[in-house]
């Protein structure tokens, strides 16, 4: 399938949810740091809404650092051009490869937008300078799912797992995508 074609039926509808997503929990919700409930059961505890603001990556790493904004506002960028670059090459050449593409890119393109804007939605920061209100700027985050025997691993996690967002869904399902993938095309290679 051409580029224009998956950008405009897969990554831009994606891309789209997530963000419809993410407003909608920003308008529903407090921000974190506010004393009110900000938790609603969908699946009494299983699966929940919430609001987390994070300015790290995975898991909450690099949240609340001073280095964590810059550099995740930085490695989104250059994972764009090495997309566009391996695409051009031919590297993406199978479809399963070229779907797991355009997820990645509307999870990449998702959670860089809130890194970009989040901070100048802030109301604290209405009279901040410019560089300080890119520098506040965070993922919003939703969902959160209880996992069994997960808190046996991280005690302090209750059995919850770290809070994610339609766009974290799609950069993980690209990356399974794009490892079945490498697999096919590895066998493929194999017997030939």
């Amino acid at each position: 399938m051409s580029f224009p074609k998956l950008f405009l039926f897969l990554t831009l509808p994606l891309y789209v949810l997530d963000q419809i997503t993410k407003i909608w929990t920003v308008v529903r919700f407090p921000p974190p740091w506010s004393l009110d409930s900000f938790d609603i059961p969908i699946v009494e505890n299983f699966f929940h809404l919430v609001r987390v603001h994070n300015q790290g990556v995975a898991f909450g790493f690099g949240n609340g650092t001073a280095w964590a904004p810059v550099v995740f506002l930085i490695v989104p960028l250059i994972a764009l051009s090495m997309i566009r670059i391996f695409w051009k090459k031919g590297v993406f050449s199978n479809p399963l490869s070229q779907i797991a593409v355009a997820m990645l890119l509307s999870g990449i393109l998702g959670n860089l937008t809130d890194r970009l804007l989040q901070g100048f939605l802030l109301e604290d920061l209405k009279s901040a300078e410019f560089w300080h209100r890119l520098s506040e700027g965070y993922v919003v985050d939703f969902i959160a799912i209880k996992i069994p025997y997960y808190d046996k691993l991280i005690p302090s996690s209750g059995g919850w797992w770290p809070a994610f967002n339609v766009a974290d869904s799609c950069i993980c399902i690209a990356a399974f995508l794009l490892f079945i993938g490498g697999i096919r095309d590895e066998q493929r290679s194999k017997k030939a």
